[in-house]
């Protein structure tokens, strides 16, 4: 059996025009309006599941030993997802009940997670949760959703005047600009690029650019 249901959204009032949001590893969302959403902390669970799992690969297969290690281990990441799970709900409910638009970068994290050095911190983030989250919410609300291509360079562009910089190694989290003279932080300036490109202000940006280097040479 089949049913078809016509579901009206849910209309509510909205703070704000419009949102941009950057997704990190240490701060889950930097938004343009300034807030961030910080993860919860659960190293302490992490880390003494870490150690049964070193603990599981070195037990015998099928042996007993082996299998109450296992559930161990499930037993610390079952609080460990709920968690999380909840933090996401409260975040994205949150964001998309204040916003009409909300905008967020595409990211290839399948590729990211070919950093081994990332691979860990990037797949505990569960981005792609936090933005299926995002959009199911924007569609219940009557909210408009919208994701920018990942080849935008948001971290190389003054997001007040537009002066494109360049590639800037991760490490570096502020940055001056050569030439409005703005000190920028990196994330903060990322997102509200991030919220001009998603509302159609790519061009306006790049005539300053030009703007800008022209007066400079």
């Amino acid at each position: 059996m089949s049913f078809v249901v016509e579901v009206q959204p849910i209309q509510s009032d909205v703070k704000n025009q419009s949102i941009g949001i950057d997704l990190g590893m240490k701060t889950l969302a930097v938004m343009s309006n300034g807030e961030k959403a910080e993860i919860p902390i659960y190293k302490k669970l992490d880390r003494k599941a870490r150690k049964l799992q070193r603990k599981l690969a070195r037990q015998l297969k099928d042996s007993q030993r082996r299998n109450v290690t296992r559930i161990k281990i499930a037993k610390l990441h079952n609080p460990i997802a709920d968690t999380r799970k909840d933090f996401m709900h409260k975040v994205s409910t949150k964001i998309v009940k204040q916003n009409q638009v909300i905008i967020l970068e595409d990211l290839k994290v399948s590729e990211m997670l070919n950093n081994r050095k990332l691979s860990r911190a990037i797949s505990q983030q569960e981005w792609r949760e936090f933005r299926t989250l995002c959009e199911a919410k924007s569609e219940k609300f009557g909210r408009e959703f919208q994701v920018i291509s990942r080849w935008e360079p948001t971290s190389q562009v003054c997001a007040d005047c537009g002066f494109k910089w360049g590639k800037t190694d991760l490490s570096i989290r502020s940055l001056l600009c050569m030439s409005c003279g703005t000190e920028q932080d990196r994330d903060e300036n990322g997102v509200k690029i991030i919220e001009k490109v998603g509302m159609g202000n790519r061009h306006d940006s790049k005539r300053v650019q030009r703007v800008c280097q022209t007066s400079n040479g």
